[in-house]
């Protein structure tokens, strides 16, 4: 077994600064879970303290239900990937990957068996006569974590392991740890700063800033129902747009009041659960997808009139940017066959089914 629990886990600097705040979290056998959040937000830190590399100040890390706050790394059972690859330039792909079994004294048919193995799995058995240098960036990345599924760990950690790649790169590697994850079934726990490696990669996603943790959840809970407005701001992109309102009773109903005179009427099976914020300033979030070219045929529609700034035409959507009075850096995502062109007004619908109220001071969703 092979959870990973960490308990009251606070990370203390010299001078008082704390970059981990007691965090709680349980990682269950098999699972992958990847800690996002801005720099500075303690999600490495997380993982050098699961890894071992930093001390502990306060709480308790387990592993497969033993305490090994005071067991050194390398005997941990945990097998870490870097951002950069560290592989030995004068070795091969096959000693690279084999050299922790060797230091180990595995049997050398063992360790043949365990590296072809996982040269197999992630499609680098034509290279393992090759040197590092003689690899392109994608593929080093490859034999980083050949090195890491020989040891055959409890836990794998992943700390920021594509940033060094470009793009496309990213894109395809983000797919070939997927798979590697599917075959394999280590427990991964998974540092990026990209929210969009952590809604693809992940099984459950760890919101992290300042030291805490704002919300844990499957991505597309995460997506669709974020607990803050950190959370409903930093996944998704574009972000999710938020616009100062009041809420105001009407006729028993519910209305927005935005800036600039526009009023939304709150989807009926909302209004009981907003009926406290009556009376409320609130911020109004709506994510760009949701605010789109002019529609008919739900009750949830509602329509604004824009005025575009800037036009980004994206192949498959055109993103409009967009202000209102009190409300700069607002985002919609448009069919590319609708016209639109900086200064001229359009009429945007709302689908306020998918819509947020957030209370302006906790930042918490209601």
């Amino acid at each position: 077994m092979a959870q990973v629990s960490l308990r009251s886990l606070v990370k203390e600097y010299d001078g008082g600064v704390q970059a981990v705040k007691g965090i709680d979290l349980e990682i269950a056998d098999h699972e992958f879970v990847v800690l996002v959040g801005p720099s500075g937000c303690g999600k490495t830190t997380t993982l050098r303290m699961i890894a071992g590399l930093e001390e502990i100040t306060r709480g308790e890390i387990a592993i497969g239900g033993t305490v090994v706050n005071d067991i050194p790394p390398r005997d941990r059972d945990i097998a870490m990937v870097f951002q950069n690859y560290a592989l030995y330039p004068h070795m091969t792909v096959f000693d690279n990957m084999a050299f922790g079994l060797l230091l180990r004294k595995f049997p050398r048919e063992e360790i043949r068996r365990r590296v072809d193995e996982a040269a197999r799995i992630l499609d680098i058995a034509s290279l393992l006569d090759r040197k590092p240098k003689a690899l392109s960036g994608g593929q080093r990345q490859r034999v980083a974590m050949g090195r890491a599924i020989v040891r055959n760990p409890k836990v794998f950690l992943f700390d920021e392991p594509l940033s060094n790649l470009d793009a496309k790169l990213r894109v395809q590697m983000r797919t070939e740890i997927k798979k590697v994850h599917q075959t394999v079934k280590t427990t991964t726990v998974y540092v990026t700063h990209d929210q969009v490696e952590a809604m693809t990669l992940a099984d459950r996603v760890v919101v992290m800033n300042h030291g805490v943790i704002e919300q844990v959840g499957p991505p597309q809970e995460l997506y669709h129902r974020p607990a803050t407005r950190f959370v409903a701001g930093f996944i998704g992109s574009p972000a999710m747009n938020f616009i100062p309102a009041r809420l105001e009773a009407a006729s028993g109903a519910l209305n927005l009041h935005l800036p600039g005179g526009i009023v939304l009427p709150v989807p009926e099976e909302r209004t009981g659960r907003y009926e406290a914020a009556k009376g409320r300033e609130v911020l109004f979030g709506i994510r760009p997808e949701h605010l789109t070219e002019r529609r008919e045929g739900r009750a949830t529609y509602a329509e604004i009139e824009i005025t575009p700034e800037v036009i980004e035409p994206m192949g498959m959507e055109t993103l409009v940017h967009f202000h209102l009075d009190g409300a700069r850096d607002l985002c919609a995502r448009l069919d590319p066959t609708v016209p639109a062109a900086p200064g001229a007004p359009i009429r945007l619908t709302a689908d306020l089914a998918n819509m947020h109220l957030l209370d302006p001071q906790s930042g918490r969703v209601l």
